[in-house]
């Protein structure tokens, strides 16, 4: 069968950007996903890892260094797809800093991969 499993508020730091000195500082990034899982049985081992499935998505933000959000969504979706039981992400990747630079409530974009997304 396959299931919806949403992991949400993964927090992570990395140094990321795009405008002049962002990459020198470190910010904080917050991840939400959307995943369809194939779960085989009720068994922890018959479906995903959800441990695996945050710390992949905290490893592309911890390990690399990408200019924009949009192209970090498409990491962590690409990513997270190749584990164990995931058939479709959706990764929303928050930037607070963002947004409080600008004066709004929230910077965010999203990627999806898999069964119905590319």
């Amino acid at each position: 069968m396959t299931t919806r499993l949403f992991l949400s508020g993964i927090r992570a730091s990395g140094h990321h950007g795009a405008r002049p000195g962002e990459k020198a500082e470190v910010q904080e990034f917050v991840v939400d996903l959307d995943l369809d899982v194939d779960v085989e049985a009720d068994a922890i081992d018959a479906t995903a890892d959800y441990r695996g499935i945050t710390e992949t998505a905290r490893a592309v933000i911890e390990q690399g260094s990408l200019d924009l959000i949009e192209t970090m969504s498409e990491v962590v979706a690409r990513e997270v797809l190749g584990l164990d039981h995931v058939t479709r992400v959706t990764a929303v990747i928050h930037k607070p800093n963002a947004a409080t630079r600008l004066g709004i409530d929230g910077v965010a974009a999203a990627f999806t991969m898999g069964d119905d997304g590319g």
